[in-house]
């Protein structure tokens, strides 16, 4: 004959041990499971499980930044001497798990486009700058644009990106 404990009598801290303790089992059969893959195969991993729970990639960590100002209305020529930025983002880039976004910006007025568009002058202004960082592999380059009231400028991101 069984002796059964009433329902009520059943410790609830039992139920949530044993789901504590499941939970930890799979965390470190993951952990196992991942521990010895390629780095292309962890990355698929990652975006597997990114994409499951509806997550998007990690922005990256801006690490340091710089800026040219002073660019004239409507026009994508370099303000001042840009030798002193080439040299800035080389040196930054010297760690190869980082890399460098060149952000054009026009302020969107009628006399700060390029052809009619304000974000054409945009990137014809973070063109120009990435032509002057020689030395640089263009793969750890990205250019953008954008149209912001009363800016003129290009600014230059350093970011790491594991």
């Amino acid at each position: 004959m069984r002796l059964a404990l009433p329902r009520s009598a059943r410790p609830l801290w039992l139920i949530t041990l044993a789901d504590l303790s499941l939970l930890l089992v799979g965390f470190f059969v993951f952990l196992q499971a991942t521990a010895h893959k390629s780095q292309p195969e962890q990355a698929a991993i990652q975006a597997g499980i990114r994409q499951a729970f509806g997550g998007e990639a990690a922005p990256r960590l801006a690490v340091e930044a710089n800026a040219i100002t002073g660019f004239a209305a409507g026009s994508a020529a370099l303000p001042r001497d840009a030798a002193a930025i080439a040299a800035w983002a080389k040196d930054a880039l010297s760690d190869p798990r980082t890399k460098l976004v060149v952000t054009g910006y026009a302020d969107g007025s009628p006399s700060d486009r390029a052809s009619g568009s304000a974000l054409a002058l945009a990137g014809l202004r973070a063109e120009a700058v990435a032509a002057t960082l020689t030395g640089i592999a263009p793969d750890r380059i990205r250019l953008s644009a954008a149209s912001v009231p009363g800016a003129r400028r290009v600014t230059l991101t350093i970011s790491y990106d594991p």
